[in-house]
């Protein structure tokens, strides 16, 4: 037991090790939403997932929800909305864009959540940014819109976007919400927050359910659609999110935060590896294009 403690102890003191397993798994989120297809319907997937990780964690977190309840509900506007936003919609929109688009694409698009949260920052914080940096967030709009047209002016003059990657743009768009809704998090323990989100994520998520149950669309999981549930609950959804909370203790947010940047990479990769998705060269430029904006737009005067 204290070699297994001791082993664990190293681990947690591992920030970069953890970070880079946490974008490993989020990477892997978008193979697995397209190995989902078939095998479990989109709003299924988005409840199921957050009903595991409230199965975990619930019961080693609940006391310090009761401990911190007063704080908590002092932030109940935040957290619903947080809920929303970068749980329910951004994954109900993710899931559902992976029937219509490739791994590679729900990766790469995801790249540009960091731009837009410095694009909302600027127009609604009045963040001041440097030219460098409108530099990177212009190159980076750029990777996504060659992404998006498959690196054909033709689709872009037609406007005929591939509906999955529209969704997934969406998505981008209300994580970014999500994540700037963050500065108005209530001072709680990140574990208590995130269950918080987990629950609101769930019964937000309800409804959606209902409605495919209505529309006679959902699938409940098949042997196959159970184990692509376990990794998304267990890894992607909850042990991701573990390492990434430590990381952040350990070398704080905007270290931390540069790790994100992987994300794109791990999960382009893994659908090449995996799922045999072709990687052209609009991806490789459109790829360069997002990585290099990203680290622009991050750079300080």
């Amino acid at each position: 037991m204290r070699l297994v403690n001791s082993l664990w102890e190293r681990l947690f003191g591992r920030a970069v090790l953890l970070l880079m397993l946490a974008m490993l798994m989020w990477g892997g989120n978008a193979v697995a939403g397209r190995l989902a297809v078939g095998e479990v319907s989109p709003m299924a997937l988005t409840c199921l997932r957050w009903v595991m990780v409230i199965a975990v964690l619930l019961p080693f977190v609940a006391r310090r929800m009761v401990a911190e309840w007063a704080v908590l509900r002092t932030g109940w506007r935040v957290i619903i909305l947080s809920g929303i936003f970068g749980f329910t919609i951004f994954n109900a929109l993710f899931y559902t864009a992976a029937h219509y688009t490739s791994a590679v694409n729900l990766t790469l698009f995801q790249g540009s959540i960091p731009v837009m949260v410095l694009i909302a920052s600027v127009l609604f914080f009045r963040i001041r940014v440097s030219p460098v940096q409108v530099v990177g967030m212009i190159a980076t709009l750029a990777g996504v819109i060659i992404v998006s047209i498959k690196g054909d002016l033709e689709i872009l003059r037609t406007l005929a976007l591939n509906i999955g990657d529209v969704f997934t743009l969406i998505a981008c768009v209300f994580y970014a919400a999500y994540t700037l809704g963050l500065r108005r998090k209530p001072p709680v323990s990140g574990m208590v927050f995130f269950t918080s989100l987990a629950i609101v994520a769930f019964i937000t998520s309800l409804p959606l359910l209902a409605m495919e149950i209505v529309r006679g669309t959902v699938q409940w999981p098949t042997p196959t659609g159970w184990l692509i549930m376990l990794y998304i609950g267990l890894l992607p959804s909850l042990l991701a999110q573990v390492f990434f909370i430590r990381g952040v203790e350990l070398i704080g947010a905007a270290r931390a935060g540069i790790f994100v940047n992987l994300v794109p990479v791990f999960g382009a990769l893994l659908a090449v590896v995996l799922l045999g998705e072709p990687f052209a060269l609009y991806h490789a430029v459109g790829l360069a294009l997002v990585l290099g904006g990203i680290w622009l737009a991050e750079r300080r005067t």
